[in-house]
């Protein structure tokens, strides 16, 4: 799922091609991204796009022979010139007198070319690790290996994989050791899988043109000397780590260009906007706003006096749960700092939750991409590889850092609270000097776990993310003024982070402090069974039952898989009744009606509900089950299958807590369901008991940096 989309998009027909653009409307100068090599196509700018775009409107497009764009066969489309007028005519189809250029690589190329041949319509340029006519190889390019040949030598090892007849008989390994190389930074996983999946949608035929010895038309020395005389600002960044083309090859051209400026990034890769978005970011907008002439955003502010704590409150929205525990740690925080205000940045459906609670919502929060919505989008039938889904919500991951980030330079905090905001808790690792008021980080699991179903890439990668993730801790040991682990020591899964790296239990302890887990209420105070029952209109004579499965759209599967097998449930205990409690996302109009089926959408004491209920259906979030663990109430639990949180960190959790009966999704059928139903529902339980100080050690922690 992209993090924003075009406002509109549409073909342009020029010299026998389709050239499709998206623009992304804003009344603001324009910022046009350019293609790069064919090898991919537009969506290698998915991490610029969505910044930039909430700033300067955006204009980008696919090359000739990418992305949806159409695919000439000739070879002698596939020219400089002809680039340069294909991004003339996509700038005259989407109405753009001038434009800031931007472009990457091959696309770096472009816009110098731009410059130089169009200066009327080209306000300024960016160059990110630019390609033309006299760059300079690395040195591990130009040496290379045994050439390709089919009948000595099929299999080329290194740079001799670039070779054109070798690409029509191995696309896929060309690509995978060519994108390693332009994505050679360190923990460069998903980079170098996204350049791969897009590579896989080119035709090598046409890549090859794209880089033939006619593809460079104009006169190098006109163009050269074009430049040199340009008074157009341009802005080359390029990384000195970068594989495919030398460092040195930018420091020419700052050489030759008087009106440009040159950004080293350090041990950076071919691809420093890809890997490090933010920075990239940042430097982008900061020279088009100097181009442009336009002064920083002015954020609007709505400051407590100077006296008074400010406290920005960052709740996960996957699921309901940490909005509750979230509300719990505020109440406990504001009774030892009765003055502090506290603002949310958060999303549906957790603001939903704070809206009831008459909390204070920035509006900010309206800007954020939608994250419950792109997990949904990568579920499957209770199915949702919840590893992989995190790493495909990079660019939304990316864009609400961004939302962030300008609040906090905007307005004073003194007090970040993150409760699983992995935007925030990665990106400020990445970019420390970003921070800007004390940080308080907050998850109740550490570390991925591989699902063995995955096989031996997953467990790869999850190591991988890891490593980053202890590596962020150890480089900038005081980006995390507090982190609280919500539970205990013993609630930590056995094993390690991965082959060569630490234990996680050893490991968490060492960087982490225990809250307890927080439920975000007292059982206690709900009062006696009896009493809740009759509060929330249950019959004293009823069995009741309730089927509830979070604040996401995933759990429709569970909720047809338990109600197909409803009637075999009300045979086997005779007046069962059975509420479904669908959540915001879920519209009950859409679930399967069934004789003795009753549905609810979102309940915001949901927590009551299922202290009174004789026999709770749930997923296997750790949320609700913990909530039922602590009320002492029979419940199954399903785990998403391919969800690594709740197949291992929430199963152990329970495990701890002689809590729940887990069930697999494939066992659910009606007359398996009715069995465990009727052994479950209204038992006696003897949950270990769940800590009902939670909240109050976390707001102790946390008040202390206030």
């Amino acid at each position: 799922m992209r993090a924003v989309l075009p406002t509109h998009e549409g073909d342009v027909e020029r010299d026998g091609a389709t050239l499709h653009y998206e623009v992304y409307e804003r009344d603001a100068p324009t910022i046009l991204l350019v293609p790069t090599w064919e090898i991919v196509h537009s969506r290698h700018w998915k991490m610029q796009i969505p910044f930039l775009s909430r700033h300067y409107r955006v204009v980008t497009y696919d090359a000739a022979g990418t992305g949806r764009s159409s695919r000439p066969t000739d070879a002698a489309r596939f020219t400089q010139s002809h680039r340069m007028d294909d991004a003339l005519a996509v700038l005259d189809a989407t109405g753009t007198d001038r434009a800031l250029a931007v472009g990457f690589s091959m696309g770096a190329e472009l816009v110098m070319t731009l410059q130089a041949y169009a200066p009327d319509l080209i306000v300024g340029t960016v160059a990110i690790a630019a390609s033309h006519p006299w760059r300079i190889e690395p040195r591990e390019r130009v040496s290379g290996g045994a050439p390709y040949d089919p009948a000595t030598n099929p299999t080329p090892e290194g740079w001799a994989k670039f070779d054109f007849d070798y690409w029509q008989r191995d696309w896929r390994d060309f690509l995978e050791f060519f994108m390693a190389q332009v994505a050679s930074d360190p923990h460069s996983t998903k980079g170098v899988e996204d350049l791969v999946e897009w590579g896989l949608d080119q035709h090598p035929s046409a890549v090859a043109a794209a880089v033939g010895d006619g593809h460079m038309d104009k006169d190098g020395d006109q163009w050269r000397a074009l430049l040199a005389a340009s008074t157009i600002p341009c802005l080359l960044i390029h990384g000195t780590g970068d594989r495919i083309t030398d460092y040195r090859s930018s420091e020419l051209a700052h050489a030759a260009m008087p009106a440009s400026e040159l950004h080293l990034h350090p041990d950076v890769s071919h691809a420093p906007q890809s890997r490090y978005p933010v920075r990239t970011n940042h430097e982008i907008k900061a020279f088009a706003d100097r181009v442009f002439g336009i002064a920083p955003l002015d954020v609007a502010v709505h400051v407590a006096p100077a006296a008074s704590p400010r406290v920005l409150y960052l709740s996960s929205p996957i699921g309901l749960g940490h909005a509750r525990r979230d509300l719990a740690i505020a109440q406990e925080l504001r009774a030892l700092h009765p003055d502090a205000t506290i603002d949310w940045l958060a999303q549906d459906p957790v603001t939903r939750v704070l809206a009831a609670s008459g909390e204070r919502l920035h509006p900010a929060s309206s800007a954020l991409a939608h994250e419950s919505a792109h997990i949904e989008s990568e579920s499957g039938e209770h199915n949702l590889a919840v590893f992989q889904t995190l790493r495909t919500m990079d660019e939304i991951l990316a864009h609400n850092f961004h939302v962030f980030d300008e609040v906090v330079a905007g307005e004073r905090y003194d007090l970040v609270i993150a409760d699983e905001s992995w935007d925030v808790d990665y990106h400020l690792f990445e970019n420390p000097g970003l921070k800007k008021a004390a940080l308080a980080w907050m998850t109740d699991f550490v570390g991925y776990l591989p699902m063995p179903s995955r096989g031996a890439r997953e467990a790869a990668v999850t190591a991988d993310y890891n490593a980053e993730m202890i590596e962020h801790v150890a480089r900038h040991p005081s980006m995390r003024d507090a982190a609280v682990f919500v539970g205990s020591p013993d609630d930590i899964v056995d094993g390690t982070f991965g082959p060569g790296l630490p234990g996680i239990r050893e490991w968490t302890e060492g960087n982490y402090d225990f809250s307890g887990y927080i439920t975000g209420f007292d059982p206690r105070a709900l009062g006696t069974k009896e009493e809740l029952r009759a509060d929330l209109g249950y019959r004293e004579d009823e069995r009741v039952c309730i089927v509830a499965v979070g604040g996401s759209g995933v759990g429709g599967a569970l909720i047809r898989r338990v109600v197909a097998g409803a009637d075999a449930a009300r045979r086997a205990v005779p007046g069962l009744r059975m509420i479904v409690v669908t959540g915001p996302r879920l519209d009950p109009e859409s679930m399967p009606q069934a004789p003795g089926v009753e549905y609810r959408a979102y309940v915001p004491d949901l927590h009551r509900h299922l202290a009174a209920c004789d026999l709770a259906i749930v997923q296997g979030g750790l949320t609700t089950t913990m909530e039922l663990t602590a009320a002492k109430v029979p419940f199954i639990y399903v785990p998403l299958r391919e969800h690594f949180e709740q197949n291992f960190h929430v199963r152990a959790r329970l495990d701890r807590y002689r809590a729940g009966r887990c069930m697999e999704f494939d066992e659910l059928t009606p007359d398996a369901l009715a069995e465990a139903i009727s052994q479950e529902v209204g038992r006696d339980v003897d949950f270990r008991d769940v800590e009902t100080d939670g909240a109050a050690n976390a707001a102790r922690r946390l008040a202390a940096l206030l």
